[in-house]
């Protein structure tokens, strides 16, 4: 439950330390924030990626620079170079490098929780309700929009389903182009939370299908893995437009919060072992 509540950066809950730079975190109860130092001659790829060990930095950046510049190569080739003032946003796949002489300093959110965090440290099982989103039929909507058009629908998309998770106290994860990966601390807020997204989105002229599971996870720098998450993205793929399908573990989980739901039998899921049973979320009447 939120609460008033302050802390100082003078003294952080967590310093986590790498050459050429220093992150310090204060925690908010469920929410981390950071004040980040990188020094000059600081990049991603030399100082940092041999802690974390991917190809590219997987950690989504939301932030305000407070002085120096840095450069963002993205691994789809777009670039963007921040300067003081600036407000930004690095989704996940990049690499960057600080420029000019001048420390860079920033204040970061999204990133607090993972970056630069020792992989044994981060690691940790949580059991949690996982949500998968997705635009049915994306691909013609794409061609049918053209990439402008898309883009700004996809942005609009974003936001409200951003604030949707927020509201019911969710976890964004990731976005995988055209949907969201979240997690949840509770199964019915987690349900309640999809049957939302599809009204939300009335009015953009497409259709979302939700599948959920509740299981256990492990989080490692931030990405949910395990067979939770892989369950999860098979009840998604067998929603159709505007369907929010649940596992029969999620199901048992909110049998009291007075959500309806329809059988929809039994099913075998690709990588999964034995036939599971799935129930549609029924919207009660207007």
């Amino acid at each position: 439950m939120p609460r008033l509540q302050r802390k100082s950066f003078s003294t952080p809950d967590q310093v986590r330390r790498f050459d050429h730079g220093r992150m310090d975190v204060i925690a908010l109860d469920e929410t981390m924030v950071a004040r980040v130092y990188f020094d000059p001659g600081w990049r991603w790829s030399i100082d940092v990626k041999p802690l974390i060990q991917t190809a590219s930095c997987q950690s989504r950046h939301l932030g305000v620079c407070l002085t120096g510049a840095m450069h963002v190569l993205a691994d789809d080739g777009s670039e963007l170079e921040i300067v003081p003032g600036d407000a930004y946003e690095i989704p996940p796949g990049h690499d960057a490098w600080i420029v000019g002489d001048v420390a860079f300093t920033t204040v970061e959110f999204a990133s607090a929780r993972t970056f630069a965090a020792d992989a044994e440290d981060e690691s940790e099982r949580i059991l949690t309700t996982v949500l998968f989103t997705d635009i049915v039929d994306s691909t013609r909507t794409l061609e049918r929009l053209g990439d402008a058009a898309w883009k700004r629908l996809l942005f609009e998309h974003n936001a409200r389903l951003r604030a949707l998770i927020d509201r019911f106290r969710g976890r964004e994860i990731v976005t995988t182009g055209d949907g969201f990966l979240a997690i949840f601390d509770g199964a019915a807020r987690a349900v309640r939370c999809a049957a939302a997204m599809a009204p939300a989105l009335a009015d953009l002229g497409i259709a979302l299908r939700v599948g959920l599971h509740t299981g256990e996870i492990e989080l490692v720098h931030g990405n949910a893995r395990g067979v939770a998450v892989h369950a999860a993205a098979r009840i998604m793929s067998l929603a159709g437009p505007g369907e929010v399908l649940v596992s029969g573990t999620t199901h048992e989980l909110v049998a009291g919060a007075k959500l309806r739901f329809e059988d929809r039998g039994s099913h075998e899921m690709k990588g999964l072992t034995g036939a599971r049973t799935v129930f549609a979320y029924v919207r009660e009447p207007v």
